[in-house]
């Protein structure tokens, strides 16, 4: 069988691999697979297009441009998974692992797609917080944006997902608007190869937003400039050997990591034998260990448990263990293939053997267990082991060597604070989970060991249904930990999109600010409507468009009535001694949303017109008190135009009521959906 030639894309072209390319095996059979690298690449050309293609052409798109782009190329990929699944098994990974790493990565991309579209603006600019009030009159004003990086980002990835691990990382660099060069591990690269290769070939990438890198990357890290990222997966001592780079560090050059982590799951106290949630842990580990053969950077590595339960979750988890049959991944049946390659397996097993010095093994014999459909000797396969810990306290190396396998450590606890302090004792790691139904414990240990990781995660009866899962890293949450985890926060919605942007302050007049970020600033020119504003379509609304209402007299009848009507009689606005006993009011006073009521009737364009519906408030406060006899007007701007698919978008209007010495009475703003044409 000829060996598969995986290639690199650079400057637009593919480039085979020269003499000096390394080999890849086949995880299953241990036989020699393809061949990656080419020592020859140009890195600087690669920079030089990636920088000067790809940013202006991703930069020239808006977010919402973006988005779509991402949503298309997840639709792309997902209508070719099947050439994904079938060369993945070679990693030794089954049908159930595929799902992870290529249809999770496919649903990232699509979550980033969603989010694009409903949390960043149809614009260039993001809007990071309020606007900050910095003069008396507000004259004045800040407001911190964010706007793309313009240099690149390069991915470093790790082997055990080439497909999730690419996508995770490119869905909020797109969205930011910054080219990749992806770089995948050497051992897995063909899948992501194939990847590049199907996104590429559907025309929906700008030239130079994506090139790939099967291989080595040369000097191109110490080519670098302050506009470029590094997004590192791997070791703790890849990652300290990339970042501690001189260059990387006299040029402050972004370098977000996420890498080794010795996680944890704790059994509650409260989760003993019988209960659901005893099950439902025993359950999580076994998955975790056996899910991708272990090789999961959120994998669990300790488990931790009550002292007068380690001998009930051995047997449990050694029972359920022992179901789990080892194999070829395409054998039908099989539930955990082979480890990614033979070098990986007797890595796993010197790290195994570190821990069998502080640990008993009671379950997994590596010199005798049964592989269905493969060679056990040639392939890279290992069974389930699990080690048991007697004395956590003293141990040193259970809580500092990750078997980057199907390997785990149990260890007793004796009380709520000591698991704290052994979950702890991984000095930080991406995610310790918590079975337990006392939502007492869950604080405690959130409170004691948050600062540790970077996820918690519980679990129990009332969850368990639709959970997730401990090693389940999800889009919308943040993805990373503290110290030896590598101090990174990956995913997490828009806050992974702002690893690849640089968030500034701005300073100005509520015209400057309002020009930068497409959205009207209070103070800012208001445009005289030249109709109606509810009669104009979505596109022909422009920011600032402002109308003025007439004023109407809130009178006592009106009061009386909207309490009769709607039942809200509180005393405020029924019993004016009562009233003029509260700090707050000068006596019987309008309700509040009488006031919002009479507002809308004050504004609204009642006939068919392009305005379809409204859709909420928000930001709404009540500055002062309305007495019968006073009178109410309202000020309505167009604050923010935001298109939600291709018949209509949401509009954000200013509203502002002042009563007949133009004093505040109320604020809020009003969301509209708008018709693109009528």
């Amino acid at each position: 069988m000829s060996l598969l030639e995986v290639k690199s894309f650079a400057v637009g072209e593919w480039i085979a691999p020269d003499d000096k390319a390394r080999m890849i095996e086949n995880a299953v059979t241990g036989a020699p697979f393809g061949r990656a690298g080419n020592e020859s690449l140009d890195v600087q050309a690669m920079l030089d297009h990636a920088r000067q293609t790809g940013g202006p052409a991703l930069r020239a798109l808006t977010f919402h441009d973006r988005a779509r782009m991402l949503k298309a190329l997840a639709t792309h990929l997902g209508k070719h998974k099947q050439a994904l699944y079938d060369l993945s098994f070679a990693t030794g990974a089954t049908q159930a692992d595929h799902t992870i790493d290529i249809d999770g990565g496919i649903g990232t991309m699509f979550v980033f797609a969603s989010k694009g579209r409903r949390e960043m603006p149809d614009s260039h600019v993001y809007l990071d917080g309020e606007v900050e009030q910095l003069s008396r009159t507000g004259s004045f004003l800040g407001q911190h944006i964010a706007t793309s990086l313009q240099g690149v980002a390069v991915h470093i990835n790790a082997f055990n997902f080439p497909v999730w691990g690419m996508l995770e990382k490119l869905a909020p660099t797109l969205l930011a608007g910054v080219p990749a060069i992806v770089k995948p591990a050497t051992a897995t690269c063909y899948v992501t190869e194939l990847a590049v290769k199907i996104m590429l070939d559907s025309g929906i990438l700008p030239a130079g937003a994506l090139q790939l890198v099967s291989g080595g990357l040369g000097d191109m890290l110490d080519r670098l400039t302050c506009q470029d990222v590094v997004s590192f997966t791997g070791s703790a001592q890849t990652a300290f050997k990339l970042r501690s780079a001189p260059h990387i560090l006299r040029n402050s050059i972004r370098f977000v990591a996420e890498q080794d982590s010795l996680n944890a799951s704790i059994l509650g106290p409260d989760a003993v034998p019988g209960t659901p949630e005893f099950d439902l842990f025993i359950k999580e580990v076994q998955r975790e260990m056996t899910t991708k053969a272990g090789q999961k950077c959120t994998a669990i590595r300790r488990i931790i448990a009550p002292q007068a339960q380690v001998e009930a979750v051995i047997e449990a988890l050694s029972a359920r263990l022992a179901k789990t049959v080892i194999g070829d991944p395409q054998a039908e049946g099989t539930r955990m293939g082979a480890l990614v390659s033979n070098s990986q397996k007797r890595d796993v097993l010197e790290k195994a053997g570190i821990i069998g010095t502080e640990a008993e093994r009671v379950f997994g014999d590596a010199d005798n267990f049964d592989v269905q459909g493969a060679d056990p000797e040639q392939g890279a396969f290992l069974p389930p082991m699990l080690y048991h810990c007697a004395d956590p306290d003293t141990a040193v190396r259970i809580h500092d060597t990750e078997a980057f396998g199907p390997v785990s450590t149990i260890m007793g606890y004796r009380d709520l604070d000591h698991a704290i302090a052994l979950v702890n004792r991984g000095d930080g790691s991406l995610v310790a989970s918590v079975i337990t139904h006392d939502p007492e414990v869950a604080r405690e240990v959130a409170l004691g060991a948050g600062a540790f990781h970077g996820r918690l995660y519980f679990n129990s009866r009332d969850s368990m249904k639709e959970s997730t899962g401990h090693g389940s890293p999800l889009p919308h949450m943040v993805h990373g930990g503290p110290g030896r985890a590598g101090g990174g926060e990956e995913l997490g919605g828009v806050r992974g999109v702002m690893h690849y942007m640089q968030r500034t302050a701005i300073q100005g007049s509520p015209d400057i600010l309002t020009a930068i970020g497409k959205k009207w600033v209070p103070g800012a020119t208001e445009k005289p409507a030249p109709a109606h504003p509810f009669t104009r379509t979505f596109h022909d609304l422009e920011i600032g468009e402002t109308i003025y209402s007439d004023p109407r007299v809130i009178t006592v009848d009106d009061i009386q009535h909207f309490a009769e009507f709607t039942g809200d009689t509180f005393y405020a606005h029924m019993d004016d001694a009562a009233a003029k006993r509260n700090p707050f009011f000068p006596g019987r006073v309008a309700h509040g949303y009488l006031l919002l009521s009479f507002a809308a009737g004050l504004f609204v364009e009642p006939n068919e017109g392009p305005v379809l519906a409204n859709t909420g408030l928000d930001t709404l406060r009540f500055m002062k008190p309305v007495q019968a006899g006073d009178s109410i007007k309202v000020r309505l701007t167009v604050k923010h135009k935001t298109p939600r698919n291709e018949e209509y978008g949401e509009v954000r209007w200013h509203a502002t009521l002042t009563n007949q010495n133009d004093e505040l009475v109320a604020e809020y703003e009003l969301l509209t959906m708008n018709a693109f044409a009528i």
